[in-house]
């Protein structure tokens, strides 16, 4: 493996990256490939850290996944409901995914395939914000009790758009969220809960395929990137909440294309 350090800073880009809508996957390549992190087994680390994320969402939002275990009248995203909406949501990434897993290694990992999909990814936001703007006085689906299995299926369609690395899972779930009249806040939160049961799958299959290329010895270093992932997700997850309701996406819309160009001319392809 790579030196510590490395584990260290891939493991704060995952976590400060994953729930934000620039793109973890896209952050990842780039850095890895900046530190010349790359192959197999750092394909393999790459996969294997998401999992801190994960747990950081699971421990932040525990109330709502133990609610999915019973119902609560007060609450309509419990129990089965809860359930069936996080499994429409997840089904159209599941599905494609898997179908097209073998094209996606092959033809969209890299930094110009990323450097336009960050740049696709800006030019929707900015879009869909604008479509925000102008139906400002319409009423909002607001709350996660407020959504129904129509929205649920919509949202997950649009999430298959993070399919594409780069484009950003967190993003194109937040946009497909306010494109179906969801307010943002509430299309946020809901991303990262939808994260979970797409990212697990994602994960436990990429392992599956991969967990080979690691040895024994890389265990330290994969808990290493794990921990740190877990804790930056944390933070990252807090702050953007906290951010969400006074700002729109229009800054990270900003932020990718500024970084599109230089991942485009300075990367190797």
């Amino acid at each position: 493996m790579a030196p510590w350090y490395v584990a260290l800073l891939m493991g704060l880009v995952e976590g400060l990256t994953e729930f934000l809508p620039v793109s973890s996957t896209g952050h990842l390549i780039l850095a890895g490939h900046l530190m010349g992190f790359t192959g197999p087994k750092a394909q393999t680390f790459e996969i294997a850290i998401q999992l801190g994320a994960i747990l950081s969402v699971v421990v932040l939002y525990r109330e709502r996944f133990t609610g999915l275990l019973r119902s609560n009248p007060a609450r309509t995203f419990s129990g089965l409901r809860g359930q069936l909406l996080l499994f429409l949501t997840s089904l159209p990434a599941l599905v494609v995914g898997f179908l097209a897993h073998h094209a996606i290694r092959k033809h969209l990992f890299g930094p110009h395939t990323v450097a336009l999909a960050f740049a696709l990814g800006a030019v929707a936001m900015i879009a869909v914000e604008a479509h925000a703007a102008r139906q400002s006085r319409v009423r909002k689906v607001a709350g996660l009790d407020s959504l129904s299995p129509g929205l649920a299926l919509g949202i997950g369609c649009f999430q298959c758009l993070s399919l594409w690395p780069g484009f950003s899972r967190s993003g194109a779930t937040i946009m497909g969220g306010m494109l179906l009249n969801v307010d943002r806040r509430t299309a946020a939160e809901y991303s990262f809960l939808a994260a979970v049961p797409v990212m697990c799958a994602a994960v436990g299959y990429d392992l599956l395929l991969n967990w080979h290329s690691l040895e024994p010895g890389d265990l330290g270093f994969l808990a290493a990137g794990f921990v740190v992932s877990f804790f930056a997700a944390i933070a990252a997850v807090k702050i953007f909440i906290g951010l969400v309701s006074r700002m729109t996406l229009v800054p990270f819309a900003l932020y990718r294309l500024a970084l599109a160009p230089l991942v485009w001319f300075f990367w190797p392809a």
